[in-house]
């Protein structure tokens, strides 16, 4: 089971951390760009610098799509360099109907065999269900997301409460049935990420919006976690990945990762023992 696995990594490895996998050919060290396979370079050496410090890696899908055939086959390696003792998660938001989700569903939890995919609600349970049917896999579902927009619909007031917390009510209810659900839910909104974790204790979280979108791991690791740690996964992609763009990029990348690790663990204890 996904929860079991995530739960395991983060006892055997004392790690909150994924690691965002937003590779693009642009951001990437230049001197990389002379090699036949530069991307591929790129994520391999990424993740052989940081996998005994991350318990998870998030590649955002829309980075490899964009590049084609040759993104496909970019995930295709990049998933083959990532260790069994990480989970790896797809960042594709899907969400749709029938057998479109059928079919999402199987092209990542069977092409692919990502561990977990992230998952948008609105269209209602029909469009998740494909993926909550896949015994094993984990669903993250998009709660309260840590970009500027989320205001827009996440905050409308419904029945008294946001719909956000709409959103986490009924992934409460379909984990009681399927048991793989969590949530994401941005650093950027803490005490509503607070609220959140209230209603969905032992629930994972999934907290984008640490670093380069200005989320704050005090707040993250204070209102996001609970008793239960195996139930909280920080992410961080540029501010790791991007660390540097010179031909230490890999070294420096595990020094980012490592101060990282160290900060979140300092802040669970603080919380732990206060």
């Amino acid at each position: 089971m996904f929860k079991t696995k995530l739960s395991h990594l983060i006892k055997e490895k004392n790690s909150l951390l994924c690691v965002g996998l937003d590779t693009d050919i642009e951001q990437i060290p230049k001197f990389l760009l002379k090699e036949k396979d530069p991307l591929n370079i790129f994520n391999r050496e990424i993740i052989k610098a940081t996998s005994d410090l991350a318990i998870a890696y998030k590649p955002n899908i829309a980075f490899y799509e964009t590049l084609g055939i040759s993104g496909w086959y970019l995930l295709e390696k990049t998933l083959e360099s990532i260790p069994s003792n990480c989970i790896v998660i797809a960042d594709a938001k899907r969400g749709d109907i029938g057998n479109t989700s059928r079919k999402y569903a199987e092209l990542f939890f069977q092409s692919y065999q990502f561990d977990a995919i992230t998952v948008s609600p609105y269209m209602g349970f029909d469009s998740i269900s494909a993926f909550l049917e896949f015994e094993g896999k984990g669903i993250f579902i998009l709660c309260l997301t840590s970009n500027p927009g989320s205001i827009d619909f996440q905050y409308l007031n419904v029945e008294s409460e946001p719909l956000y917390m709409k959103v986490a009510r009924k992934t409460i209810e379909w984990d009681l049935d399927y048991g793989n659900c969590g949530l994401v839910v941005g650093a950027t909104h803490p005490e509503d990420l607070g609220s959140i974790r209230e209603a969905a204790p032992g629930l994972p979280f999934l907290i984008p919006g640490i670093g380069a979108q200005g989320g704050n791991l005090y707040t993250a690791i204070q209102y996001g976690t609970d008793s239960q740690a195996g139930s909280t996964l920080i992410n961080a992609s540029r501010s790791i990945i991007y660390a540097s763009k010179e031909k230490d990029f890999a070294e420096v990348a595990r020094n980012s990762a490592k101060d990282l690790l160290t900060e979140i663990n300092r802040l669970r204890n603080v919380k732990l023992n206060y």
